[in-house]
């Protein structure tokens, strides 16, 4: 007899291969990424990618998929920005959006699934799941070096604003598109 604590669902053959898909987009898409002079933080797709990951996949198989693509790069696979992987970037000053993906992901998805298919709600709640990415970003960018909360935000958070609302916007409608090709589909 299972109990509620040992039952859980098993993943189906077509979840993993929709994992391994969004995996290597990831893959693919994060390690393209455009310096800024006034940041150590370089634009990139990832938060994109990882929204898109969320209504592909759902939020517990786009967080595994995050892992493991987390995995990839710790291990030294370059698919972390700029083409780099290893230790060294979790480590470095952009080691805190690594880490705030972990907890975009889950918020994202619990705020996807209580707000239904309103593209506008989904959009507020990719853009709280930014800034909580941002919050994990801008204190380890604060702390890697030496800024204070405010200087971090000018530098971490500020001139990704325009850019993050428009891949947003862009996730949104991708994703209820690509959602709408899979079921046609039968994938």
């Amino acid at each position: 007899m299972q109990t509620a604590a040992t039952k859980h669902t098993p993943v189906t053959t077509r979840q993993m291969a929709l994992i391994g898909v969004m995996t290597a987009v990831t893959c693919i898409a994060a390690p393209f990424s455009i310096p800024i002079p006034v940041s150590p933080v370089p634009l990139s797709l990832t938060t994109m990618v990882l929204y898109l990951a969320i209504y592909v996949l759902g939020t517990k198989n786009a967080f595994i998929s995050y892992v493991i693509y987390l995995l990839l790069g710790l291990v030294g696979l370059p698919v972390f920005s700029g083409f780099s992987g290893g230790p060294g970037k979790l480590a470095g000053p952009t080691g805190g959006y690594l880490i705030g993906f972990l907890f975009m992901i889950p918020l994202t998805g619990i705020l996807f699934e209580k707000c239904g298919k309103s593209i506008l709600r989904q959009i507020g709640a990719m853009a709280l799941g930014t800034l909580v990415c941002y919050l994990f970003g801008t204190v380890w960018l604060c702390l890697s070096l030496h800024l204070s909360f405010f200087g971090g935000l000018g530098v971490g958070v500020l001139p990704y604003l325009p850019g993050d609302a428009v891949k947003i916007i862009l996730a949104a409608f991708l994703g209820q598109a690509v959602l709408k090709a899979l079921k046609r589909t039968n994938l």
